[in-house]
């Protein structure tokens, strides 16, 4: 499935997003059809709803499709699919649409214009710019966050959650053996083994608007976020195997 030949390479995991997908497609696709010679690979994990039937409506010369019986997170899905894709480029987004393809296209463009291995997007670097802020609460969560992601893995970025990351593709290839697939702390795991690695990536103001429709409970999931900053930090270490 890898084409060697794009330009950019787009993966999109998916868990149950029968809600969501079918815009993001569209937009992604109307937009890049016009200016470079790319690729989509949605992974979908664990879908129960109708997202794959959504997806197939889609498949064809630039948008594929992988479907995984089981849910193996965010994690896994964008690892599954970075093993998988060939382009020059290789990007990750979101499927809620959060993060405009205009705004992906601007990352790419930062990053192949630059000495840099890899460009993140982020909401909370100076020029940043939010159309429509999350709740409240998710707000505060995502900044005691960033703070234990700064603490532990001393990580130097404002935004590591945003849904927009591009990099080169020997950078990728070169560390996904080594990535922690844990789930929605993924971004977090990837840009420690690229840090680690000696490569160098450049966070960039973004347009960013919150969509509706996101599972993750912050009450729930607070604790396993600890819990896999905790296990990046030590997976890493002469502790490894320590923390399960």
């Amino acid at each position: 499935m890898a084409n060697i030949n794009k330009e950019l390479s787009i993966v999109i995991p998916a868990y149950n997003e029968e809600e969501r997908i079918s815009k993001t497609l569209k937009k992604y696709t109307n937009f890049f059809n016009k200016r470079l010679d790319y690729e989509i690979l949605v992974v979908l994990n664990g879908c129960k709803d109708k997202t794959l039937d959504i997806v197939k409506k889609y498949a064809g010369k630039n948008v594929k499709y992988i479907n995984i019986k089981e849910a193996i997170g965010k994690g896994g899905a964008v690892i599954e699919g970075f093993n998988i894709v060939g382009g020059k480029y290789m990007a990750f987004v979101d499927a809620d649409s959060s993060t405009e393809p205009d705004q992906l296209y601007y990352i790419y463009n930062r990053l192949k214009n630059s000495d840099y291995d890899g460009v993140i997007g982020s909401r909370w670097c100076k020029g940043a710019k939010i159309m429509k802020y999350q709740p409240l609460k998710r707000v505060i969560a995502s900044r005691v966050y960033n703070t234990m992601v700064r603490l532990i893995l001393f990580l130097p970025y404002s935004d590591t959650q945003a849904g927009a990351k591009a990099f080169r593709n020997n950078a990728i290839k070169s560390i996904l053996g080594t990535v922690i697939p844990v789930g929605w702390e993924f971004d977090v795991a990837l840009l420690y083994a690229l840090r680690k690695k000696g490569f160098r990536i450049k966070e960039v103001p973004i347009i960013w608007a919150d969509t509706l429709g996101s599972s993750l409970k912050i009450t729930k999931t607070a604790p396993k976020m600890l819990k896999s900053l905790l296990r990046i930090r030590l997976e890493n270490s002469v502790f490894k195997g320590l923390l399960r």
